[in-house]
């Protein structure tokens, strides 16, 4: 059965989302962020703070190109389309999903830039990382999902209809 993958800049609900909707279809949920912490044995963001960048950018995309799953919900860090053969890897068994958010919303959203292990290079800001990033979500994405003025109930009640399972 397959998959539904989420995809988009963190803090657009793709993990609250993810849970949630892998109970109401049945699947089972697996969040990469989570999966990339338990393999390395620490936080994302001391990870990053200890190893750097290059090193999480190579476990992220060791973790997403791996992954073989089915009927699961996967919600993947929001660096994840940087990496052409793990998106290949997550698109052969599931429908890509970006749940697509504003850079206000996302600003406002991101309270904990510091601890939340998002990768940035220095002097980086989140505008840059949403500027770079909004194409990469766009080229992958089957399927576009506004979550502005959404509640969770209502972006989950979304994909269910626009991914048709």
């Amino acid at each position: 059965m397959e998959n539904i993958v989420l995809i988009g800049m963190p803090a657009c609900g793709k993990s609250t989302v993810g849970v949630i909707l892998a109970k109401t279809l049945g699947k089972s949920f697996v969040d990469t962020d989570l999966l990339i912490q338990e393999k390395e044995n620490c936080l994302l963001q001391d990870l990053i703070n200890e190893k750097g960048n290059d090193y999480f950018k190579k476990a992220e995309e060791r973790i997403l190109s791996d992954l073989k799953v089915s009927n699961t919900v996967i919600s993947t860090g929001g660096s994840a389309v940087y990496y052409p053969n793990a998106m290949l890897n997550l698109k052969q068994d599931g429908k890509i999903v970006y749940i697509k958010l504003s850079l206000e919303t996302i600003n406002m959203r991101l309270d904990n830039i510091s601890t939340r292990g998002i990768t940035m290079a220095k002097g980086e800001t989140v505008k840059d990382i949403y500027e770079r990033r909004i194409p990469l979500y766009e080229k992958y994405a089957e399927f576009i999902i506004n979550g502005e003025d959404k509640n969770v109930e209502e972006v989950i009640l979304e994909i269910i209809k626009v991914v048709k399972l």
